[in-house]
C-alpha cells in the first residue's frame, strides 16, 4: 500500500460567527485554505456561557452541505421546512442546503461545556440549486469500529475496511463520497486507515497528541493537518492518546466564488443567490 504523508499543516485560527459564537477556524481561516470538497472547518469549545449563549439565529446558505458534529453540550436546529432537531453529545446533523434553506441553531443549555465541530462540503455544480435536505443522526445511530491497531472509530459517513470487513456509517451515496471518521486512540496505538485514491484527505487533532504517517513532529492540537496521495494513513497516538477526526472526499475540481453563506461557481451566482435572498425566493 502506498502511505500517505502529512503535506502541509493549516493552524485554527480564533474566529466568531453567528451572534457571537467564538470558536476557533482551520480550513476556511484564509484565503486558500480550502482542500476540495472541503470549504470550512470550525472547532466550538467553551465551558464558559457568554463564549456560545448567543447561538446561530436565523441565516441562509446555499450551494453546499454543512456536518453539525456534537461532543458535548446541546443545541437545537430549526430551519424554513419545518424541521427541528435536538443535537446532544455524540449526535450528528447532515444539512444539503443545496438551492437554499433558512434555518438556526441555538443552544439549549446555560450554562457547562459547549463543544464539537462545522464542517462545510461542497456541492458540484449540478446539484447546487437541487431541493435542500435535512437529517438528524443520534448517537446510538453512528456504529464503532475496534481499530485493529486499538482504540475506536466512529464511523459517521463512508466505510472503514477493516481485515475483519467493513463497516459502513449512516450517510452514504453522496457525489462527493465522504468519508467521515472519529477517532478515539489509547496511547502509543498505532492504526493504518485504508482511504479512497483519488480522495482529499486531512485529519484533525482535538485532544492529545498524533504522528501522521512517518512524520518525526506532532500534529499540532487544534489544527488540520493536508494529506498526500495515498491509500491508507497511519496514525502514531502519542503518550496520552489521540482524538481527531479523519476526513476524505472526492474532489470537485470545480470553480470557487463564495460570499458569507453562499458557495457557487461564478460571481452571476453568488449575486442572483443575494438577490434571491433579499427578495425572499432563496428557497423557493
Amino acid at each position: 500500500m502506498s502511505e500517505r504523508q502529512l503535506q502541509r499543516i493549516i493552524a485554527s485560527v480564533a474566529a466568531s460567527d453567528g451572534a457571537g459564537v467564538k470558536l476557533r477556524r482551520s480550513l476556511g481561516g484564509q484565503t486558500g485554505q480550502r482542500l476540495d470538497p472541503f470549504l470550512m472547518l470550525d472547532e466550538f469549545y467553551s465551558d464558559d456561557p457568554n463564549d456560545y449563549l448567543a447561538g446561530f439565529p436565523s441565516h441562509p446558505h446555499r450551494g453546499f452541505e454543512t456536518v453539525t458534529i456534537m461532543l458535548d453540550g446541546h443545541m437545537q436546529h430549526r430551519d424554513h421546512m419545518g424541521n427541528e432537531g435536538d443535537l446532544g453529545p455524540g449526535d450528528v446533523q447532515w444539512m444539503t442546503a443545496a438551492r437554499g434553506i433558512i434555518h438556526s441553531e441555538m443552544p439549549q443549555q446555560t450554562d457547562g461545556r459547549m463543544r464539537g465541530f462545522q464542517l462545510w462540503i461542497n456541492l458540484p455544480a449540478v446539484e447546487k440549486m437541487k431541493p435542500a435536505a435535512y437529517r438528524d443522526i443520534p448517537a446510538q445511530a453512528i456504529p464503532k469500529a475496534k481499530l485493529d491497531g486499538g482504540g475506536i472509530a466512529r464511523v459517521i459517513a463512508g466505510s472503514l475496511i477493516q481485515d475483519g470487513g467493513a463497516t459502513d456509517g449512516p450517510v452514504q451515496g453522496h457525489s462527493t463520497e465522504p468519508v467521515l471518521l472519529d477517532l478515539d486512540l489509547p496511547a502509543a496505538a498505532e492504526v493504518r486507515i485504508p482511504l479512497p485514491v483519488e480522495h482529499t484527505g486531512f485529519v484533525y487533532l482535538y485532544e492529545g497528541d498524533v504522528l501522521v504517517g512517518d512524520a518525526t513532529q506532532s500534529l499540532p492540537r487544534r489544527a488540520a493537518g493536508e494529506l498526500g496521495r495515498g491509500d491508507s494513513v497511519q496514525l502514531t497516538a502519542g503518550e496520552q492518546g489521540a482524538r481527531l477526526l479523519l476526513l476524505a472526499a472526492k474532489p470537485l475540481h470545480e470553480p470557487v466564488v463564495q460570499y458569507g453563506p453562499f458557495v457557487m461557481n461564478t460571481r452571476e451566482e453568488i449575486e442572483q443567490a443575494v438577490n434571491d435572498y433579499q427578495r425572499g425566493m432563496l428557497t423557493a
